[in-house]
């Protein structure tokens, strides 16, 4: 588990019709992909949240229009000495 509170910054960015919320931190990127994702974003630079997680798609339509939705979570490890760049 990554701790929340170590958040270097966040991002994000349209992918057709979903949303890609880049997060850094020291350690790892993760990339979390979905709808409505800067309430997560928000919530993260408020230390509001304990965790994120995926939410499988058969329960997309009983999430409230407007709330978030998270499709995939991807998670790489920094290396030292590799630059996030080489990673993918």
């Amino acid at each position: 588990m990554i701790p929340l509170d170590k958040l270097l910054f966040a991002e994000i960015d349209m992918d057709g019709k979903e949303q890609l919320l880049h997060l850094s931190f020291a350690s790892h990127e993760i990339m979390v992909r979905g709808h409505t994702l800067r309430r997560i974003e928000t919530a993260l630079h408020r230390l509001e949240l304990s965790s994120i997680t995926t939410l499988p798609s058969k329960f997309h339509a009983l999430v409230a229009e407007g709330q978030p939705r998270i499709r995939e979570i991807v998670v790489t490890e920094i290396k030292p000495g590799v630059e996030p760049s080489q990673l993918n």
